[in-house]
């Protein structure tokens, strides 16, 4: 089921409905229900996978409570990687088995070795990467004692599956989530008002912004041999929002139906497109994941306290791990790395925190230097997503060919017809005013969350109005999640 959905249109009012007035008398009512519609909402795509979740949920349910009784601490030890080996086992299977092999072959075949062995057609499980790394934060808090294992099946059994967030995050960590099912919920007006309000923004990035730009950058990178290094760089602009709409939007939405159940997850975007260094858009894109991945890898492994190697070695790990996490595919490897190198000077420079506060805070617009810095960064940013977005490696370094060449002068052109030139016109003014509005909304949780501090009632709704006009005339072709394949 996915939130642009009829399906899911039907599904929310229902499962609000039994949650606030059948039995919002008992939490361990509410906290079923909430495991019921999440296995709904995840068995509606395909049920077959809803034992890998269940098998997952008993496991780390199982290793917490043998933590909590355990002292040992070689066996504490021994029962943290019985988690972690199941975990990642199901996730390496799934995910990558393929990759290795065929990588294996081809290391023996260029030695002249020929192996036979055959692929498996393999169905990547939505949402795998997401609740993998979820489970496997409650048990790494359980074995460092930094989070109480629960011993309420229900509970935890909601906080892995909880269907807002399951398929694709935010990833949230277990000491922030879990201990919101052991607290009696009461409705919030407000707090739902605000939901909803993020739910229709979500849906505004997704189905306006991520959908129309994923036409055209579909168009240019599938067909990129035929056209201008400038209509390239506009491909790649293009994608660049399609994936921020995109996943951001899927965030948003999961935030703001989770607010209407009396849950808060954290922001998992901060507009990070106004960043004005790498090190500050890392701190604003897929916060969740970044933060687990320091949290869980960067600072065991040492962080940034030893020596200039070891800050070198790490960053290059935490990055093309990052990388790896998002696909079976060597681009997804290079665009990792290639983060880690624009990451690294600001990291050796000790320049890495300069920017922790909001771009041009109390001013309308930045300076020449935020801007500059902003552009830059954003270039960057646009430059590794085509690695990101390339079906392999050659099909990107001869995407960056096609850009470094005398056409990159030429009008962008990448259609004959009229219409479909008019389209992308109108998508190009849409972003526009999408920047615009985030832009303003840049201190807030979300893009339009400033209204909530308009008085006037007429304004807001006139405002809600124009986005849900906007949705019903300019929405593009539906596409799947694209974070629904990590």
């Amino acid at each position: 089921m996915i939130f642009n959905s009829i399906d899911f249109a039907i599904f929310l009012p229902i499962v609000f409905i039994l949650y606030w007035f059948v039995v919002n008398r008992s939490l361990k009512l509410q906290n079923a229900l909430v495991v019921v519609a999440s296995y709904v909402f995840y068995g509606w795509w395909d049920w077959r996978f809803l034992s890998l979740i269940l098998f997952s949920t008993l496991v780390d349910y199982s290793v917490g409570i043998a933590l909590s009784k355990q002292e040992d601490q070689a066996k504490r030890k021994a029962l943290l990687w019985t988690s972690i080996l199941v975990n990642l086992g199901f996730l390496g299977f799934f995910k990558y088995y393929n990759f290795f092999l065929d990588n294996f072959i081809s290391a023996f075949s260029f030695f002249g070795l020929e192996i036979q062995a055959n692929s498996l057609h393999i169905i990547l499980p939505v949402g795998i990467s997401f609740y993998t790394f979820q489970t496997l934060s409650y048990t790494i808090d359980v074995y460092k004692r930094k989070l109480e294992p629960t011993k309420d099946f229900i509970a935890f059994s909601a906080f892995v599956s909880f269907f807002p967030q399951l398929v694709a995050g935010p990833i949230e960590r277990a000491k922030h989530l879990l201990p919101q099912f052991y607290k009696k919920r009461t409705f919030e007006y407000d707090k739902a008002v605000d939901g909803m309000r993020q739910i229709l923004w979500g849906l505004f990035k997704k189905m306006v912004i991520a959908d129309n730009c994923a036409e055209y950058a579909n168009i240019i990178f599938n067909n990129s041999t035929e056209y201008s290094g400038s209509t390239l760089i506009l491909g790649a602009i293009f994608f660049a929002f399609q994936i921020y709409g995109d996943f951001s939007g899927y965030s948003d939405i999961a935030i703001g139906t989770s607010r209407l159940f009396g849950f808060d997850l954290m922001q998992n975007f901060n507009f990070p497109y106004f960043s004005r260094d790498i090190a500050e858009f890392w701190r604003r894109w897929h916060i969740s994941l970044s933060t687990w991945f320091r949290d869980y890898l960067y600072i065991p492994l040492g962080g940034s306290r030893g020596g200039k190697w070891m800050q070198i070695r790490n960053t290059f790990i935490i990055f093309i791990v990052s990388g790896f996490w998002h696909g079976a595919n060597w681009t997804f490897i290079v665009w990792g790395a290639l983060n880690a190198i624009y990451f690294l000077p600001l990291l050796l420079t000790k320049n890495n925190r300069n920017n922790l506060n909001i771009v041009a805070k109390g001013k309308m617009f930045p300076s020449i230097k935020e801007f500059l810095m902003i552009l830059l960064t954003f270039s960057l940013t646009v430059f590794a997503w085509i690695f990101f977005r390339a079906e392999n490696i050659t099909h990107a370094f001869d995407y960056i060919n096609a850009i470094a060449s005398s056409s990159i002068f030429e009008i962008p052109n990448f259609s004959n017809s009229s219409r479909v030139k008019f389209e992308s016109l109108i998508t190009i003014l849409l972003l526009f005013v999408f920047i615009v509005v985030e832009w303003l909304g840049r201190n807030e949780q979300h893009g339009i969350a400033f209204l909530r501090h308009k008085k006037s009632k007429g304004l807001r709704w006139s405002i809600y109005s124009v986005i849900v006009l906007a949705i019903t005339i300019f929405s593009g072709s539906s596409q799947e999640f694209i974070y629904f394949q990590f």
